[in-house]
């Protein structure tokens, strides 16, 4: 068995790797992801599945009732971390995926997917708690400025985590914005991992403060103009699993049952076939016999 076999099968118990083996980790993962563009062409037949957010034993569910990889293609449209009890688990093993199966698996950037977000929302005191220090934290988030801002299936279906942005208009500019950087708080690289849609016209700022807020009639003239069928995105909590919007041209997809273990909402994949038909399975998290809690955080020893 190979060192990133033996580190997967770890990683599937939920156990985490040693710092080394992170670091190394990383830097394979990095010389597969500066090769990618940012409209990555993946084809079907794929999976597409929303937000994680380090629920774990969720994402073994998903496994469970979508295939494992390599048996699966799939695609994760970001936010691996944050929220959740083990984002370094989750985030890891789809990290270790990605660099055992490369191209059966396709990873892109949410807006958790950064140091600044990650340092208020839980990965950053997650990775100091299981390794002392922020040397895991700091391979993670230098990958993090590698990921794809989307993908393209067979030319056809574009995805992306968040949305649309009134500063591009063609997949042609997105394609053309430098990537490898921490997520702007402005901006098209901004706006496609922070926007949302809703049922208005045109554009509006986002209430997220970050990103905007865009209109059905956006959603329609950028697919007609970069000649696609769909957008599919996540992003946003559907307490369906899945939501379709716009005559069926945007598809939000959101992968995380019972959303921080007490929002109560299922969780849903969506499966593209060869002539992109689509079928979404949906999911209830892990039994609670199925997955584990992790211990309370020692209390802080003070020397007074």
């Amino acid at each position: 068995m190979s060192d990133l076999d033996s580190q997967i099968e770890l990683l599937k118990q939920c156990e985490y790797i040693k710092e080394a083996e992170v670091k190394d980790l990383c830097a394979k993962a990095r010389d597969l992801l500066i090769e990618e563009s940012n409209v990555h062409k993946v084809n079907s037949p794929i999976t597409i599945c929303g937000d994680i957010h380090g629920q774990f034993y969720d994402l073994m569910k998903l496994f469970k009732v979508g295939g494992e990889p390599p048996e699966t293609n799939y695609i994760f449209l970001g936010d691996f971390v944050d929220r959740g009890y083990f984002s370094v688990e989750t985030w890891l093993l789809l990290l270790a995926f990605k660099v055992k199966y490369p191209d059966r698996m396709m990873l892109i950037r949410g807006n958790h997917e950064s140091r600044q977000i990650t340092q208020v929302y839980g990965f950053y005191d997650e990775c100091i708690r299981k390794y002392g220090s922020a040397n895991v934290w700091r391979y993670c988030t230098e990958i993090f400025d590698y990921l794809p801002l989307g993908a393209l299936i067979d030319g056809k279906v574009f995805c992306v985590h968040g949305g649309l942005s009134p500063s591009v208009s063609s997949l042609d500019e997105i394609r053309a914005i430098d990537r490898k950087q921490e997520v702007p708080h402005d901006g098209a690289m901004c706006d496609l991992l922070w926007s949302d849609p809703e049922e208005i016209n045109g554009w509006e700022l986002s209430p997220r403060g970050a990103g905007y807020v865009f209109g059905g009639n956006i959603v329609r003239e950028f697919c007609k103009l970069n000649n696609i069928k769909m957008i599919a995105r996540a992003h946003q909590l559907v307490m369906e699993g899945y939501k379709c919007m716009f005559e069926n041209k945007l598809i939000t997809v959101w992968s995380a049952p019972n959303y921080c273990y007490r929002c109560g909402n299922i969780a849903a994949i969506m499966q593209l076939d060869s002539d992109l038909n689509q079928n979404f399975i949906t999911f209830e998290a892990a039994p609670e016999d199925e997955r584990q809690v992790p211990a309370r955080k020692p209390a802080p020893e003070y020397f007074l």
